[in-house]
């Protein structure tokens, strides 16, 4: 990651900082905010200097001033999203990003370094988004798949990291992080988002397969990463990318389409299961998960097919029929 972020006005490298050492921001979302932060300063060019849109890519930030900054109104911001959309083809989900990141710059600037007097961001929307339920594989499927993993390499191991997805519903890099001392007997410790620490409770499986997965990994010779419990086969501390292509492999095994599941639809797997079969309240649901928000959990929460089909029929006119009904006004 950029931490110096050389290329941008000093006035954003600060609000950068601030973002990620006082609002405890993980690296990624830091990320993404500077290189919001740029497209945004690019496009401050454009309006402002008159500078070549076809070059935009390419242009430079780093003399952009307070007073450009300042010279920002809620038109504008408006103009920068229609832009986003139209010449840079942003979805409606990176322009909310996009918003996200402007409203913490804009208020940054005007509570905390009390530099602007008015805040432009503070009235700007964000553009709607539809929200599609994720894909989630269903009990069987998940059975499935836990029984697609075979093979002479690596099985304790790919059956402990699908096992943990399953069952406790890991982010990637969650699972990526763990360490042999994050588990003490049943209770595994894990840095979730803006690196908030949480607890999640291993269930039978999972202490099964990580205790087979110990043996098989305590066979492995000049381990590089001796902190790391996954390994990888060049033995360092297993990648993100090597998890996500060891999913893939294992999902096509099991006969399901490798295209529509990865390792965060498995946490989403998690989450309905134990929603759905486990009868977990949303509250435990969100400790789990590590949810700030109750809100993102409720996605979670939806209803399948089945469970509106049952619904219905269980409707007390369900079994009413118009036959029914003129045979008793002849009665």
């Amino acid at each position: 990651m950029n931490r110096t972020f050389d290329d941008m006005p000093d006035i954003v490298v600060e609000f950068l900082n601030y973002m990620l050492t006082i609002q405890n921001k993980s690296e990624k979302t830091v990320q993404e905010y500077y290189y919001d932060l740029r497209t945004f300063l690019r496009y401050i060019k454009i309006i402002k200097y008159n500078a070549d849109e076809n070059k935009f890519d390419e242009l430079s930030v780093n003399d952009i001033t307070i007073d450009d900054i300042k010279s920002i109104d809620l038109t504008d911001l408006y103009s920068f999203m229609a832009f986003m959309s139209r010449q840079r083809n942003n979805t409606a989900v990176t322009r909310a990003r996009k918003v996200a990141c402007l409203k913490s710059f804009y208020k940054y600037l005007y509570t905390k370094l009390k530099v602007i007097d008015y805040n432009p961001a503070a009235e700007l929307d964000s553009p709607k988004t539809v929200k599609s339920l994720p894909r989630y594989l269903k009990l069987d499927e998940s059975i499935r798949l836990l029984q697609s993993i075979k093979g002479k390499k690596n099985v304790a191991r790919d059956y402990a990291i699908i096992t943990l997805f399953l069952n406790c519903g890991l982010r990637l890099s969650e699972l990526v992080s763990i360490n042999i001392n994050d588990i003490r007997g049943d209770v595994l410790t894990v840095v979730g988002k803006g690196n908030k620490e949480r607890t999640i409770y291993l269930n039978k499986a999972c202490k099964d397969t990580i205790e087979a997965y110990l043996k098989e990994r305590s066979k492995i010779e000049g381990i590089r990463d001796p902190k790391a419990l996954f390994i990888s086969e060049r033995k360092n501390r297993i990648s993100p990318k090597t998890v996500q292509y060891l999913v893939k492999k294992y999902i096509k095994a099991a006969g399901l389409d490798p295209d529509k599941y990865s390792p965060h639809k498995l946490r989403h797997t998690a989450a309905t299961l134990m929603y759905k079969h486990g009868n977990v309240d949303i509250r435990s649901l969100q400790a789990i998960l590590g949810h700030e928000s109750v809100a993102t959990t409720e996605i979670y929460t939806h209803v399948d097919n089945d469970q509106l089909r049952q619904a219905v029929n269980k409707n007390p006119l369900s079994s009413f029929t118009p036959d029914q009904s003129s045979q008793s006004s002849e009665k």
